[in-house]
């Protein structure tokens, strides 16, 4: 039988059962994929993060991400959960990763920062996609460089973000992270919601790598400095975006709620 340590963080929250739970198993060596994927479905969490110790130079660790049914490009959530369980004394860890490049989070007293490269989006005409999210009115933009590919649709106001109910199965045949986005409504400067059923996650609580597409987005829009942005699904989530030349750098917080190990 095999027994590894597995730590749960609610990460972008100040308090526990907030903000977006990830699991995170560091490893050894890695598991077989089929493995971490079965370990990703039984935690049945938005994303578990694997990391095992960087060999290059390049990083102080590996690190991959798997949602319930598949591997993804990229988590911030999730690295943001790793950094908080492995930074220890230093005052940053960086991650290796397959696809996203190096990622980096440091501490700023209480506040982790994680550095993200971002990802750029164009107006496109997608009715499919406005049709599945239940938003005809709304302006759509596909991403065209970046990570993920990511959707970002403009509403009129933060209440239209609250109310909007997807056709999840209509959503689930389009392979986008589909982020539905308007001006805060006086607690934010920025309120969002993320949908991804092609990827196992119907509404992500609180997503780093939509924010990886919002702040720039937002930033051309609303001028240069740090933004607070809010992710407005049921358990909520805040964190603070700002450009730094073409990478995203995010601050929130992590809590750890679950420390064990898994046997299997």
């Amino acid at each position: 039988m095999t027994e590894l340590r597995l730590i749960q963080v609610d990460a972008f929250a100040d308090r526990p059962f907030a903000g977006n739970p990830a699991a995170v198993m560091p490893l050894d060596a890695w598991l077989p994929d089929d493995e971490m994927q079965a370990i990703a479905l039984e935690n049945n969490l938005s994303e578990t993060a694997f990391t095992v110790p960087d060999t290059t130079g390049e990083a102080d660790y590996e690190l991959r991400w798997f949602t319930p049914t598949t591997e993804v490009a990229m988590c911030g959530h999730a690295t943001l959960a790793s950094g908080h369980v492995l930074i220890g004394d230093r005052p940053s860890v960086r991650f290796r990763t397959r696809k996203a490049g190096v990622l980096v989070v440091s501490r700023e007293s209480d506040v982790l920062v994680l550095d993200l490269p971002q990802i750029r989006v164009a107006p496109d005409d997608n009715p499919p996609l406005l049709a599945a999210l239940g938003t005809p009115d709304g302006q759509a933009f596909l991403s065209y460089a970046g990570a993920e590919a990511t959707a970002i649709v403009l509403l009129d106001d933060a209440a239209a973000v609250r109310v909007c109910a997807p056709d999840m199965k209509a959503l689930a045949g389009i392979e986008l992270m589909a982020i539905v986005t308007a001006p805060g409504d006086g607690k934010a400067d920025v309120v969002s919601r993320v949908f991804v059923p092609a990827w196992g996650i119907d509404e992500d609580p609180v997503t780093g790598s939509a924010h990886a597409a919002l702040v720039p987005f937002w930033a051309e829009r609303l001028g240069g400095g740090e933004l607070s942005y809010f992710q407005a699904s049921r358990r909520g989530g805040h964190l603070s975006g700002r450009m730094a030349g073409d990478r995203v750098i995010l601050r929130s917080r992590c809590v750890t709620v679950i420390e064990g190990r898994m046997r299997f």
